[in-house]
């Protein structure tokens, strides 16, 4: 997969199940394991549901961008869904997360072009001036991934929501969240 062709926009309400489908693939079970942002060896269960995601997009101040491919207008095959984030605005910065790329296709570009979607939206639509972010901070890999895009670590932790499926079911005992933070 490359970037040609790529299309951004705001998820709607019928964009839910889709975006289900898609987050769960690229984080939990063997699916998510042909990629390498996989949770699968840190958490089990549900990484979010259509309540949740339902939620997100009704929200004011808040939107889930979706990355697709293909045209509607040239007469081929409906849009495929390859990413999406989500993104809220929180004050003078914007919260990132959800970030869910298909396995087959993350390391080809996709991610770090909705990223800078996410950024462009953040800064020109809401003004924020900074994005923020939590990662589960034995992700080096994945931390090191948006070092590179110009996220700096902040040493503030947020402790992992042990207890609450929602969230997922922990396979060890040590995890939290760390924020990074990049200026727009």
């Amino acid at each position: 997969m490359n970037t040609a062709g790529l299309h951004f926009r705001a998820a709607t309400a019928a964009d839910v199940g889709a975006i289900v489908a898609l987050t769960e693939s690229a984080y939990r079970g063997d699916a998510s394991r042909a990629g390498w942002t996989t949770e699968a060896d840190l958490l089990d269960g549900q990484r979010t549901d259509t309540r949740e995601v339902a939620g997100l997009i009704a929200r004011p101040g808040s939107v889930i961008l979706l990355a697709e491919r293909g045209s509607v207008h040239d007469g081929t095959a409906p849009r495929e869904l390859l990413a999406c984030c989500h993104v809220e605005k929180q004050g003078d910065a914007c919260y990132f997360g959800m970030f869910s790329v298909r396995p087959d296709g993350q390391g080809a570009g996709i991610g770090r072009a909705l990223l800078a979607e996410a950024e462009r939206h953040a800064r020109d639509t809401w003004h924020c001036r900074a994005m923020r972010m939590t990662v589960i901070d034995v992700r080096s890999e994945l931390i090191a991934w948006y070092q590179r895009r110009g996220y700096r670590r902040t040493g503030e932790y947020r402790p992992f929501p042990y207890g609450d499926p929602r969230f997922g079911i922990p396979k060890r005992d040590d995890l939290r969240f760390e924020w990074l933070v990049k200026e727009l």
